[in-house]
């Protein structure tokens, strides 16, 4: 047990790192609910003054803003479909006693520490790009036309760079799921005539829900900001076709130089998180519970 001398001390202790995370947090968030209210723009020094409600009823009347929205959930829907099941079938694929089996953990989980710029560069010039990439010589190859995937397909080229960064991830977290179920269990199945997909339906699947649904809450909170990938690539083109709620706050204080709208759709996209964050925690935690 804990004396209060020692509780004391402990806190003293922890004081600085959190005096200095408050300030660090705080802030930058004041300064953006300050700015949300004003009238600030690069363009014109002279417009200053209290803005009210007005940069919010900018931001939010905005179609642009719906599209980002759809965007957002779009991409965030995306990514997940493909790394849970891409995970898990990863997972169950390492999982099993074959050859060179270390190297290709290494193999899987390496797109994970490729920076994102880094990334969305490689498969922007080396894969995706209709002249030059791979994919455009493998359906010149097949006596196909070229797809220019960042003008056609903007979103979905998007979703499959992000994805592919992700996809360790969930991998790593499912893996070691499915590595803590008991060896019993399977016999115990097999000797009652369950076939692979019966297993992989009762046994395996429950037993990595927890971890599912883990991967799924710390991904939706990476991938609510994703921004690299789409100012790299799609530049939130063509139009706003890949525009989410992080560009299109990007795309007004910055590249607009309207600092007062920018830092209102800042503060709609942190209110947007923080709901998304708040349900999800409520449904992981029924489901860890459960």
């Amino acid at each position: 047990m804990a004396t209060r001398q020692t509780r004391i001390l402990a806190r003293t202790m922890m004081a600085p790192a959190v005096i200095v995370l408050l300030i660090w947090m705080a802030v930058p968030l004041a300064m953006t609910l300050w700015f949300s209210f004003q009238n600030y723009s690069l363009i014109n020094p002279m417009l200053t003054g209290f803005a009210g409600w007005a940069n919010y009823a900018y931001v939010i009347g905005d179609p642009s803003f719906t599209q980002a929205l759809v965007n957002t959930l779009i991409l965030v829907g995306g990514v997940l479909l493909i790394t849970i099941i891409g995970g898990t079938f990863l997972a169950l694929l390492l999982d099993q006693p074959i050859w060179g089996q270390g190297i290709l953990r290494i193999l899987v989980i390496s797109p994970f520490f490729v920076m994102p710029p880094v990334a969305a560069l490689i498969w922007k010039n080396g894969f995706m790009h209709p002249g030059y990439g791979m994919l455009g010589h493998l359906w010149k190859a097949f006596g196909l036309q070229p797809v220019d995937w960042f003008n056609q397909y903007p979103l979905f080229s998007v979703i499959v760079i992000v994805a592919w960064q992700w996809l360790p991830f969930a991998t790593l977290i499912l893996l070691t799921a499915l590595q803590s179920l008991s060896e019993e269990q399977r016999e115990a199945a097999e000797m009652d005539g369950a076939n692979a997909v019966n297993r992989f339906r009762f046994i395996i699947l429950p037993h990595m829900a927890r971890a599912i649904t883990i991967v799924i809450l710390i991904q939706t909170i990476f991938l609510l900001g994703i921004f690299a990938e789409i100012r790299v690539t799609t530049g939130g083109g063509p139009g706003y076709a890949s525009t989410n709620i992080a560009f299109l706050v990007f795309r007004t204080g910055i590249l607009s130089n309207d600092i007062g709208a920018g830092s209102a759709g800042g503060v709609v996209a942190v209110i947007i998180a923080n709901i998304v964050a708040i349900f999800l925690m409520r449904a992981v935690g029924k489901n860890l519970d459960a």
